[in-house]
């Protein structure tokens, strides 16, 4: 376990509506280390989770320790400079349609230069160089110019990918990254991220809604059910009866497993 990129999360609790908690006070240690993937049924918290962690929405109470810092309490200047050091992959992509797969690669750097530079799309050589080798990494050297637009799904994760290590993150965060993927293409996605990541040794949170993919790569799994954590161990040690527990019993459905 590496101490500098765990997380330590404490009755965290997050309320859309007042009196109504998607989260119910999740505590929980993340290893700084592989990957983590987060599993449970549709609408148990598992985005909330992770969108509390970077701060995309607000928690409602609890604590989330990050290197010597509260991320749930940050504000200002702050929290812009602890979010440069969360990378993010997304679930339907977030990429600027209209901007080349180069410039939407870039904006990953964009909490490192000045905002006349950014609004001028004006970066260092050697982000621009990063960025070309990021692309060939992803397999998308022959795409530079392309616009966000006309590349198919997987070839849009492959950018949200270049895009999240470009910030050279020290944890990135990924929120149902294959959801919208084929099954060969999520294979490949999850593939890529996890080199990606582990070349650089940066851990990784997943959500995620395949079991077998999740078992396949991560090295400890999360499953949640109700807005609480009901599972947290390695990939070997979850069981049908955990799986019960998190999916449902008696339902019938393994759509979890395709």
């Amino acid at each position: 376990m590496n101490p500098d990129r765990a997380i330590r999360i404490r009755g965290l609790v997050k309320e859309y509506k007042k009196g109504v908690p998607v989260l119910k006070g999740i505590d929980l240690d993340i290893s700084g280390d592989g990957i983590t993937a987060i599993i449970g049924p549709s609408g148990t918290g598992k985005s909330t989770l992770i969108r509390c962690i970077n701060r995309l929405i607000d928690p409602t109470a609890g604590e989330i320790l990050f290197q010597g810092q509260d991320l749930a309490k940050l504000k200002g200047i702050e929290l812009r400079e602890a979010r440069r050091r969360i990378g993010m992959v997304f679930q339907e992509y977030n990429l600027v349609e209209r901007l080349s797969v180069m410039e939407n690669v870039l904006t990953g750097r964009l909490g490192y230069v000045s905002s006349f530079n950014a609004w001028l799309r004006r970066f260092p050589k050697e982000d621009i160089a990063e960025a070309f080798n990021l692309l060939d990494a992803v397999g998308l050297g022959n795409f530079v110019n392309q616009r966000a637009d006309s590349l198919s799904g997987g070839q849009r994760q492959r950018v949200g990918i270049a895009r999240a290590i470009m910030q050279r993150p020290e944890i990135l965060l990924a929120d149902e990254p294959t959801s919208s993927l084929d099954p060969k293409t999520s294979v490949e996605i999850m593939e890529l991220m996890a080199e990606m990541a582990g070349r650089r040794n940066i851990p990784v949170i997943v959500n995620i809604h395949n079991v077998e993919l999740a078992k396949r790569f991560c090295q400890r799994m999360i499953g949640m059910t109700g807005g609480k954590v009901v599972f947290n161990g390695t990939p070997s040690e979850l069981t049908e009866a955990n799986l019960k527990e998190i999916y449902g019993a008696g339902e019938g459905d393994k759509g979890w497993l395709e």
